[in-house]
């Protein structure tokens, strides 16, 4: 099919839908105020059906549009710009039948997509117009995309297990379904994996369901799944994979999943949640593939710390008993940290047992045993079992509550070096989640040698970051002066494919850390306060998370902006 000519449209009684100047203005002082997308705005103020609102923006910018149909007939050039960047663009491009490659994007206001166009596409190539959810569809609808991603999965199959059976996928497999929304999932979880996304987020909104992975720590939108009906059916396929109730949707519901690829598993840990749109899912993937393909054992080395920071850590997991804190939100490297600090101490002349929901990864040598609530194992019971199993060394997923927390104390204290994790925001916090547990200040403070918390802050790409000039509102809000910074080398992406656009690849982490000494046990079995804690702490050599973060911006490893996204100013 020819392509459209490369002319504003002008049908025929649509003159009178105009996007005034005014509203222009309107709509983005809006979406600035309100930290929106200023086409959703503009859309939303005009309050006109879908194909109409484009035909009105055509017009306004001079862009030609396409519909539905027309799109249909053009063919994908994922070569040029891949399937992954085309969902998190909202935008694709296809060839014409001359063979001439057309930028179609839904967003004129987004520059970076133009911008894109005008460095990668080579003249003549041209640009259009579409309705958002048109190209959500086209690209939901493509069947070859599979083949152009460049996949570090391989063709292997993949195997989806719940306790019905096991149902394979394979990349031909995904092609040939003839069902659109076991097609559609299967690619979402594919995709997933390819991207090593840590969650998967599926949204219903009034217009049908947003698809988004945490990329990096961040949310990025990849797709839609337009129609309330399609969001449905693509929560119900999640839940037949979890083995949950497919007919109950007014209360929450957890369940899991597996991926077994190459040999080895990706769990799928699912919540999903009512909402006034009908139901929203997160999946988290727990990959255990990633140690296996580094090719050798992990070690503290790979987790990108700071030498003092490992030389400290390495110190620590030398006691020959005592119990050592990881402390840290959801997603912040804990558990990695822990099995790095195993693998270093794992010489095969001590017993090392942990416990853990679940068993992420798979550690040569070590009796790994997975919680299971349903069949009674729980945190406490599992590690009051492991006690007379006869360990050296016992690594606790999570303390979560009070029972577990004693006994975890109690095992330190007879012998054993503990390795556990607790939720909490610094290390300071975590010795008022134990105090207020009702652990006894004495017992605690007599089994406790360290305390570790840690964050994990994106790195700037090294295809596309340079060197920038913090502005003076930056560094006060940073809480840092000129005098201050003098020296750093200040650097941050400005975004590229290689990035996805963010300016960041990769993910480092940072920690601060607290060794006990007497005084310091004494001060916290009595009760002190945390700013005499804090006092004390620095006099013992203590750093703090900022303190880590800012050597990273200091040699130019990530931005001012993104360790003020992880870590506090104060």
């Amino acid at each position: 099919m020819d392509a459209p000519k490369s002319e504003p449209n002008e049908k025929s009684g649509k003159s009178d839908i105009a996007i005034t100047p005014d509203l222009l203005r309107e709509a983005r002082e809006i979406a600035l105020n309100q930290g929106r997308s200023w086409l959703a705005v503009l859309a939303e103020r005009m309050g006109r059906p879908r194909r109409e609102f484009v035909e009105a923006l055509s017009r306004a910018t001079r862009f030609s549009s396409v519909d539905s149909a027309t799109l249909m007939n053009f063919s994908p050039a994922f070569d040029i710009l891949s399937f992954a960047e085309c969902m998190r663009r909202e935008c694709l491009v296809v060839k014409t039948q001359e063979g001439i490659p057309a930028l179609i994007f839904a967003d004129p206001f987004r520059k970076e997509n133009l911008r894109w166009a005008q460095e990668n596409l080579t003249p003549p190539y041209l640009r259009f117009l579409a309705d958002r959810d048109d190209i959500a569809a086209y690209l939901s609808l493509q069947e070859e995309y599979l083949r152009a991603i460049d996949s570090s999965l391989g063709r292997e199959d993949v195997v989806l297990v719940n306790e019905e059976g096991v149902e394979t996928i394979s990349l031909e497999r995904i092609s040939e379904d003839e069902n659109p929304i076991v097609k559609l999932v299967s690619s979402i979880l594919y995709d997933a994996l390819k991207l090593q996304a840590s969650d998967i987020h599926l949204k219903c909104d009034a217009s049908g369901m947003v698809i988004k992975y945490r990329l990096d720590g961040i949310l990025v939108q990849m797709g839609a799944a337009p129609g309330r009906d399609k969001a449905e059916q693509v929560i119900s396929r999640i839940k037949v994979l979890s083995d949950l109730d497919i007919a109950e949707r007014r209360i929450p519901q957890d369940g899991r999943f597996k991926v077994r690829i190459k040999d080895a598993e990706v769990d799928f840990r699912v919540s999903i949640m009512p909402s006034i749109f009908g139901e929203d899912a997160v999946l988290r993937l727990l990959d255990r593939r990633s140690l296996a393909e580094k090719g050798k054992v992990l070690r503290l080395t790979d987790l990108g710390l700071d030498e003092e920071a490992i030389a400290l850590f390495r110190r620590l997991t030398r006691h020959p008993y005592g119990m050592i804190l990881v402390t840290g939100p959801t997603g912040s490297g804990k558990t990695t940290t822990l099995y790095a600090a195993i693998n270093e101490v794992n010489t095969g002349r001590d017993n090392i047992v942990t416990i853990e929901d679940p068993v992420e990864y798979q550690l040569p040598g070590v009796l790994q045993i997975p919680v299971n609530e349903r069949k009674g194992l729980s945190f406490a019971r599992g590690l009051r079992s492991i006690l007379r199993h006869d360990p050296d060394k016992i690594m606790v997923g999570e303390i979560r509550d009070q029972e577990t927390a004693q006994i975890a104390v109690q095992a330190a204290l007879t012998g054993h070096l503990v390795f556990t994790t607790v939720h909490a925001n610094n290390v300071f916090d975590v010795l008022g989640r134990f105090l207020h547990m009702g652990v006894d200040p004495y017992s605690f403070t007599s089994a406790l040698i360290g305390l570790w918390a840690q964050r994990l802050v994106r790195v700037n790409c090294p295809e596309c970051s340079a060197a920038f000039v913090p502005e003076p509102a930056l560094l006060a809000e940073s809480g840092l002066s000129f005098e201050e910074t003098e020296g750093f080398n200040f650097r941050k992406g400005k975004g590229c494919g290689h990035c996805r656009g963010t300016g960041y690849k990769g993910r480092k982490a940072v920690a601060e850390f607290l060794v006990l000494n007497d005084r310091l046990r004494e001060m916290i079995a009595s009760r002190r306060s945390v700013i005499e804690l804090k006092e004390e702490a620095k006099k013992s050599g203590a750093k703090t998370l900022r303190e880590s973060a800012l050597k990273l911006v200091m040699s130019g490893e990530t931005s001012l902006q993104e360790i003020n996204r992880v870590t506090f100013t104060a």
